[in-house]
């Protein structure tokens, strides 16, 4: 079950994961700028859906 900040943690996801994948195939950004962004991305998701779950438990 998903709370609102996960949501929300999910949706600012896939918005800067989707504005990563739009400069690379712009050629604004290489490769490797684009995976260490979206890997930043990924680890700031993971942090946040913790927290929920830290949260809903208490």
């Amino acid at each position: 079950m998903t709370d609102g900040s996960t949501d929300e943690a999910v949706e600012r996801f896939l918005d800067r994961a989707a504005a990563a994948l739009d400069d690379y195939d712009e050629g604004y950004a290489d490769a490797d700028a684009t995976l260490a962004t979206l890997r930043t991305h990924v680890d700031e998701l993971a942090v946040r859906v913790e927290e929920g779950e830290d949260g809903g438990e208490s």
